[in-house]
């Protein structure tokens, strides 16, 4: 009797403490950083903003967002806006080391453009299976709006 008591105690004590743990969550990235030098063929830094103030209306040109690195690699985004609506979305970089990755983002990455240029924002809904590409797609695409000081 003894010994399942002590035994239920032990096994409930060790799930309090399992519970009580946080997730580990990684760090932000410093979205002021260029980016690495190594990383996806054929890319290339950001280049500075392009766009302007026309009087009379928003932001205008095209914006490059900051590579925001996820758990399966970088994503980067450029925004074009015209008069401070967004017009397009231009993925510059997507998770690719692995073929999952690749098809993940091949998904994702469409759904994510439909979304954001109908919402005109980063409110948009994350897609299901794409949660890192879809949380650094909407991280990059709000660097890119907040360069174009939308």
């Amino acid at each position: 009797m003894r010994k399942a008591a002590v035994t239920t105690v032990s096994t409930v004590a060790g799930v309090i403490l399992l519970l009580s743990l946080k997730p580990h969550q990684n760090p932000a990235p410093d979205m002021t950083a260029s980016p690495p030098s190594s990383g996806t063929p054929g890319a290339s830094p950001s280049p500075p903003p392009t766009g302007h103030r026309p009087t009379g209306g928003g932001a205008s040109g095209t914006y490059t967002g900051s590579v925001i690195s996820t758990s399966y690699g970088p994503v980067q985004v450029s925004v074009t806006l015209s008069h401070g609506r967004i017009t397009a979305v231009r993925v510059l970089r997507t998770p690719s080391d692995r073929p999952r990755s690749q098809q993940i983002a091949a998904d994702a990455v469409p759904r994510l453009t439909r979304e954001a240029l109908s919402a005109q924002s980063t409110h948009i809904d994350a897609v299901s299976g794409a949660t890192y590409t879809s949380e650094g797609y909407t991280r990059s695409l709000q660097s890119a709006l907040d360069r174009a000081g939308v």
